[in-house]
């Protein structure tokens, strides 16, 4: 049996842009990218604090250092400019394997990398 467990995540960082006219995803800092091991087109599921909407897209990677964190297409209907979002991915795995498996975590501090 495989277990979905909690692959990646990128912890409370600002909606910097909301592009209704784009195919659609959600474009993420490369900085932040590498940090979470987290790959363009990899599948993620967003969760916004502030108005409480939760979507599943895929990534695109946005300019390196930029703390980009852009929603594109119909996602910028649900998650706005100035809200903040969690970013999580996850990893199929069987049960053993998740007992040693260790998720990257990380707490951006004004959507930069400390």
């Amino acid at each position: 049996m495989f277990l979905e467990i909690l692959k990646s995540k990128i912890h409370c960082v600002k909606v910097t842009e909301a592009n209704l006219d784009y195919i659609g995803s959600i474009t993420i800092d490369e900085d932040l990218m590498d940090a979470a091991r987290i790959f363009s087109g990899e599948k993620v599921s967003v969760v916004d604090k502030t108005n409480g909407a939760r979507l599943e897209t895929y990534v695109i990677p946005g300019k390196r250092g930029s703390g980009c964190i852009c929603m594109n297409g119909a996602a910028a209907h649900l998650m706005h400019e100035g809200d903040v979002v969690i970013i999580m991915a996850y990893a199929l795995m069987t049960e053993e394997e998740q007992r040693n498996f260790k998720p990257a975590v990380i707490f951006p501090q004004n959507n930069r990398l400390n």
